[in-house]
């Protein structure tokens, strides 16, 4: 095998094969879920062959290999593996992960497994809405004909966006993800006045039994609430119901029962709430004077290595919902860059030729929106270099602000979200990104003397 040496030493690491209780992979980093974590020796987790980095994170021990490597890496660990007897990664990878989480981590978690499977179908439609402007942009004169086309393509995803979401929480609750849909399709069904409509004043509410009535164009959390109740409703149901009358039983009154709790009690309240939280987390990310984008952009990464920046999702797509721009598609962007701008200037100031190397090699994958591996192989080691990236980030939100500009789609950033932009706001993204860069390279160019010192001690 081509990572033979690797794995030894990772074994020899771990405490051995057999201590492995679970393991999977993401993007760039090999996670390992252990049956006995005292026998992990830290000291020695930098010195795996070509890993360039190591880190403890809610119960998983997590090697970064970069993307691609760690595909093959993992692969290599599954031949090793198969053949041990005392091999339990059965598939339930996530089961042991949602064990070693926080309340609040495991909101996130969830919240995550939801919304990032829908993200490719809302990428697309970001990067219709940008080729629509860039042609709009140039000049071309689009017919009526062309533009309903357009908006066929650019709207339909938002529109029947509870529809996706209460199809993928039925799903990742457990529940039969077809009655999800059903269900998604009836809360935004043309018979129900039009949210849109209601709120800019060109339709009226469905009043019934005193209760108003609109459809819920646009909303998430009652989605997922809708997705949740139909799981636990099939599930308790086919308890009881007899087998025989099973198939049309249960989701009978599985439908019925949550589009009405949805539509009567449990709907109207969930949107009052999520849309005053929403507004309130939007409004403070608009503060006067740019304050929320220098706040966003500086801390963003910090999110990201707690894992909570995937509840991002939910503001980013309440943004698009309903203006059709995402500020913090950018702001991300630039927190990335200040922190990018930072490692590449410490990788740089590295003694040691392999760690130089995989340090540099770790920030590469920041080129295409993934952080992880540059925060925990070559930032978090100083914490003058990480400052020096938040800084840059803060910076390169207040230039985003001047500047004024935001993207047309969200789940892609730095070199990929160059497609959510035209013209030039182009230019400007561009120009944030090189801002934030140069920051975050020069500050920790400064420090260069202690740094060196934090690195290479």
């Amino acid at each position: 095998m081509k990572y033979q040496q690797t794995l030894d030493k990772l074994f020899e690491v771990v405490g051995g094969k057999d201590n492995i209780k679970n393991y999977e992979h993401c993007a760039t980093r090999l996670r390992i879920i252990l049956k006995d974590d005292s026998k992990v020796d830290k000291a020695k987790a930098e010195e795996i062959p070509e890993s360039k980095g190591y880190f403890f994170n809610t119960g998983q021990h997590q090697f970064i290999f970069g993307t691609g490597k760690v595909n093959a890496v993992y692969a290599d660990l599954q031949t090793v593996m198969g053949d041990s007897d005392s091999n339990e990664s059965n598939g339930d990878f996530k089961d042991d992960v949602y064990k070693n989480l926080s309340p609040a981590q495991k909101v996130v978690r969830t919240l995550a497994d939801i919304l990032v499977p829908l993200i490719p179908a809302l990428v697309t439609t970001g990067l219709l809405m940008g080729v629509r402007g860039l042609l709009i942009e140039l000049g071309m004169d689009l017919s009526d004909e062309a533009l309903i086309l357009f908006q066929m393509l650019t709207d339909t995803a938002f529109a029947f966006l509870p529809v996706l979401i209460a199809y993928s929480a039925t799903k990742k609750f457990g529940g039969n993800p077809l009655l999800g849909i059903v269900v998604g399709l009836m809360m935004v069904a043309p018979q129900l006045p039009n949210a849109w409509a209601v709120a800019g004043g060109d339709a009226n509410p469905l009043t019934v039994f005193g209760i108003d009535i609109i459809g819920y164009q646009g909303s998430i959390i009652p989605a997922i609430v809708a997705g949740y109740l139909i799981s636990k409703l099939e599930k308790s149901l086919r308890k009881v119901v007899p087998q025989l009358m099973d198939l049309v039983v249960t989701p009978f009154l599985t439908i019925t029962i949550t589009i009405a709790a949805m539509l009567f009690i449990l709907g109207p309240i969930i949107q009052l709430i999520e849309t005053g939280v929403i507004d309130f987390i939007v409004n403070i990310l608009e503060a006067p004077f740019g304050i929320g984008y220098i706040v966003f952009a500086g801390f963003q990464q910090l999110l990201t290595i707690t894992g909570l920046h995937h509840s991002l999702s939910i503001i980013e797509i309440n943004l698009l919902n309903n203006g059709g721009e995402n500020v913090v598609q950018t702001l991300i962007t630039a927190s990335m860059a200040g922190q990018f701008g930072a490692a590449v200037a410490a990788a740089m100031l590295m003694k040691n030729k392999v760690k130089r190397t995989n340090a540099f090699s770790s920030t590469a994958s920041t080129l295409f929106g993934i952080t992880e591996p540059l925060l925990f192989g070559v930032n978090l080691r100083s914490f003058r270099v990480f400052a020096s990236g938040m800084i840059a980030g803060a910076i390169g939100g207040f230039v985003t602000y001047l500047l004024g500009i935001k993207a047309t789609g969200m789940g892609i950033t730095f070199i990929p979200g160059l497609l959510l932009y035209g013209g030039v706001d182009l230019l400007f993204y561009l120009l944030v990104i090189a801002i934030a860069f140069g920051v975050g390279f020069v500050l920790v160019r400064l420090q260069s003397k202690k740094i060196s010192e934090d690195l290479n001690a």
